[in-house]
């Protein structure tokens, strides 16, 4: 693939080597007056690092190097939004017609930030590219990296087992400890679960695409999926809805709350809870401020 890529186009190549390297070599190209082009090869972890390090100073779409991304994780969520297949090879084939081509679109990311006048309001400000959640989900990924740390690979199995494994162990399914508030409207209460969506689909199990929030786009705000109750019954209600879900219908119900395009909204809980951007766990919070940034990045498609 770098043989591919250096015969048309100067190409430094270089290997990550610890976590937040990546957002690093972001910076350093943003910074830099030589670098059109930065190609993330990885996982949707490793994709939002280098959108972090790109966006260090803000969004500048017409000055920051644009962004490209070869799949090389286990699921390629923002790859695969974008169009592009979820083979490396054939992914770089098609992005080096999308140079020659001229091919690219900017995109819109998500902020999120401790909120002002809480206790997290000094935790630093962080883009996501194309979801986060406060609670539930954000739970199963972080057994998920506990397991894989024990050298479990990543599986579609392993997250099935640990999304059964943090239902038996949630001690908030009946009673949801999240407030959801925004700008001009009453707060929506106690949610159990909260994903935010930047784009559509949510994630994949295979090939199978999941819609949380079907509506969800690059070109709008963000949308947010929540649920208020989450008992034997509710769980197998909306999971069967997520299986089953559409471009044009996800999850439904008197429990579940669905909101489109939002800009600027705000996620309290009355527990620390965990909170995931992009995949990955970033520990437990009590508030997080989320905004909606329309075209924040310039990406090959």
């Amino acid at each position: 693939m770098i043989h591919a890529l250096a015969s048309e186009m100067k190409l430094e190549a270089v290997s990550t080597e610890y976590r937040g390297h990546a957002r690093d070599l972001g910076r350093q190209a943003a910074e830099s007056d030589d670098i059109d082009l930065v190609v993330a090869l990885g996982g949707d972890g490793t994709v939002n690092e280098v959108a972090n390090g790109l966006l260090h100073r803000g969004p500048d779409p017409d000055r920051l190097p644009r962004l490209a991304v070869v799949p090389g994780g286990s699921t390629n969520v923002f790859a695969r939004a974008l169009g592009l297949p979820n083979q490396p090879v054939e992914a770089t084939g098609a992005l080096l017609d999308a140079l020659r081509e001229g091919r690219e679109r900017t995109v819109g990311l998500g902020l999120a930030a401790g909120t002002p006048g809480t206790e997290d309001e000094s935790v630093p400000s962080r883009w996501f590219t194309f979801c986060a959640g406060l609670g539930f989900d954000a739970g199963v990924i972080g057994r998920v990296e506990q397991q894989r740390e024990r050298g479990r690979r990543s599986t579609h199995a392993l997250y099935v087992r640990q999304v059964v494994r943090q239902f038996l162990g949630e001690e908030h399914r009946r009673h949801g400890m999240i407030t959801l508030e925004r700008p001009g409207e009453d707060p929506v209460t106690d949610l159990v679960l909260s994903i935010v969506c930047n784009t559509s689909p949510w994630t994949f199990l295979g090939n199978r695409p999941v819609y949380a929030s079907p509506k969800a786009s690059f070109d709008t705000g963000l949308d947010v999926l929540g649920l208020s109750r989450m008992s034997t019954a509710a769980v197998a209600r909306y999971a069967t809805q997520l299986l089953t879900s559409s471009p044009e219908r996800g999850p439904h119900g008197k429990h579940a709350v669905t909101l489109h395009d939002l800009t600027d909204f705000t996620l309290h809980s009355k527990v620390p809870l965990p909170l995931q951007m992009d995949g990955d766990h970033l520990g437990l919070r009590t508030s997080v401020t989320f905004t909606g940034v329309r075209r924040a990045l310039r990406v090959i498609v």
